[in-house]
């Protein structure tokens, strides 16, 4: 396993690096904390955006097929509108009256089973998760949390402790526990749902032996941080029975594949045929503008709002709830969700006929439009693997094409474009991994 916070990034003295983007790293690194790094050997440098493309200054575009946050395009107009419209009004908080919130709450929430008919908003994933688990604790009596052995759920200090993907020098919680994936596990399809129901009973099981409990299952609802395990759909829904049987709740981390990632539905849970109790949002949510929200029953939300006082002051912000909207109402008017389907499908056939023609792909995975994409020949070992991901993307970045690794190794290919991808997208992208695996094929 890579010990390496982030493979794909920039390392000095990699590449050669222009004279105008040097310059710029030195300034970043004269002033910007360390934790901050740039993605790819030789970072990307840009100056505006539109639609599925990035531009530097030099007027090169570069296609995103990476970028979950503008689900619906870089500066999208509408959404754009709608914020500037609603700045030029008045940005207020929800402590104040305003008839736009509860419209949006109210069509929001009609997007969930009718079980879900609660919402809190807040300004980012992680804010979304960091509440939903104060709710889960509060609501059960119990510290318990249960997460995927290399899940990633936010950058908060609660959420960073219920976050194995960042790294073994960010402590866990004492009261988390992980389990195993099927696929990462190498255990087959057919029995992936009792291998994780296996996993999760075993985690309550040592929860409730240390007088600790079972509060909250979290799960990111396509496994994205654990490399893109999507199928069989239904497989987490033994595990989440067993979750209840024990007083536990169910929260869906929707950050990553919600709003109409997946294609078939418009929230992650929905393939599994299960309802959380609560549920997170985030990132898509308004196009860039930050904004998050945590949906849920109304019981507990009842509970912890009888009992707790929470009142985030840009949380629902008129401003955000502007682009919000007009996110929700695009993803309705376009069909997005057939057209996600559709692109996914050409993606996944695409991509299943360069594995016929070329080695080095192992696997294919896809939701929609969220694809994981195993990278390796036979006989190569994890450190080896790893490196001819990383050279794959790095080598698609200078054809101008923007994808990422994942995964516990980072040797899985890491693909996610904005829902408003066509097919002459699809077709370009198919086309640059093809050269790119050729080329990082031949190397090896």
């Amino acid at each position: 396993m890579s010990t390496d916070l982030m493979p794909n990034r920039f390392t000095p003295g990699e590449a050669t690096i222009p004279p105008r983007e040097s310059e710029l790293i030195a300034r970043r690194d004269s002033v910007l904390g360390a934790s901050y790094r740039l993605q790819y050997r030789r970072p990307v440098h840009f100056v505006r955006g539109e639609g599925m493309w990035l531009y530097d200054p030099d007027g090169r575009r570069y296609l995103d097929f990476y970028n979950n946050v503008p689900s619906l395009g870089h500066c999208n107009p509408e959404i754009n509108a709608a914020m500037a419209e609603q700045a030029s009004r008045i940005s207020a908080n929800t402590r104040y009256l305003e008839p736009r919130l509860v419209d949006y709450a109210e069509r929001l929430v009609a997007t969930f089973p009718e079980e879900l008919n609660r919402v809190v908003f807040t300004c980012t994933g992680s804010e979304s998760n960091d509440l939903a688990l104060r709710i889960a604790r509060l609501t059960s009596g119990r510290e318990g949390v249960i997460v995927s052995s290399h899940a990633y759920h936010g950058t908060s200090a609660a959420t960073a402790m219920v976050s194995p993907n960042l790294g073994d020098a960010v402590n866990l919680s004492p009261a988390v526990r992980m389990v195993s994936l099927h696929g990462p596990a190498g255990i087959p399809e057919e029995q992936a749902a009792a291998f994780f129901e296996q996993q999760v009973r075993s985690a309550i099981a040592d929860l409730n032996r240390r007088g600790i409990g079972i509060a909250a299952l979290l799960f990111d609802s396509i496994f994205s941080s654990d490399g893109v395990w999507v199928d069989p759909p239904g497989f987490i829904a033994d595990g989440v029975k067993a979750v209840r049987e024990a007083g536990g709740l169910i929260i869906a981390d929707e950050v990553q594949p919600g709003f109409g990632r997946t294609g078939t539905h418009m929230w992650g849970f929905e393939r599994h045929q299960v309802v959380p109790d609560l549920v997170t949002l985030g990132k898509p949510m308004g196009n860039g503008f930050p904004i998050g929200a945590v949906v849920g029953r109304k019981a507990p939300m009842d509970r912890f709002g009888a009992t707790a006082r929470y009142s985030n002051t840009f949380g629902g912000n008129t401003v955000g709830i502007a682009a919000a909207d007009a996110v929700l109402a695009i993803l309705h008017r376009g069909r997005m969700l057939e057209h996600a389907h559709a692109m996914g499908e050409r993606l996944k056939v695409g991509l299943e006929h360069l594995a016929k023609l070329h080695d080095g792909i192992r696997g294919i995975r896809n939701a929609g439009l969220f694809c994981g994409i195993d990278i390796g020949l036979d006989g190569m070992g994890g450190a080896s693997r790893r490196a001819m991901a990383l050279e794959i993307v790095n080598l698609m970045r200078d054809d101008g094409v923007l994808i990422s690794t994942t995964g516990a190794n980072e040797d899985t290919l890491k693909v996610r474009p904005p829902l408003i991808c066509q097919s002459e997208h699809v077709d370009r992208f198919l086309e640059s991994i093809e050269c790119a695996l050729k080329k990082a094929v031949a190397q090896v």
